[in-house]
């Protein structure tokens, strides 16, 4: 998941448990918004610190070294 989809984890999260009246029989949408704002937050940390891991280390660098002896064919 990337941050943005994080992102929208946590902005419909935020709208099922703050700005929504909706009653389903069986379902709390107050709780599923804030599980899903939970999810979000953690999904931007996780984000960012593997981010932060990953601009740490430089890019590996090969040398290719042709030989000569096999192109006599």
């Amino acid at each position: 998941m990337s941050m943005g989809g994080c992102i929208i984890l946590v902005a419909v999260g935020a709208i099922l448990a703050f700005a929504t009246d909706w009653h389903m029989k069986g379902v709390d949408l107050d709780l599923v918004g804030w599980i899903l704002m939970i999810v979000g937050l953690i999904g931007v940390f996780v984000f960012r610190s593997v981010g932060r891991r990953r601009a740490v280390a430089p890019p590996a660098r090969t040398t290719v070294i042709e030989d000569e002896r096999d192109r006599r064919l």
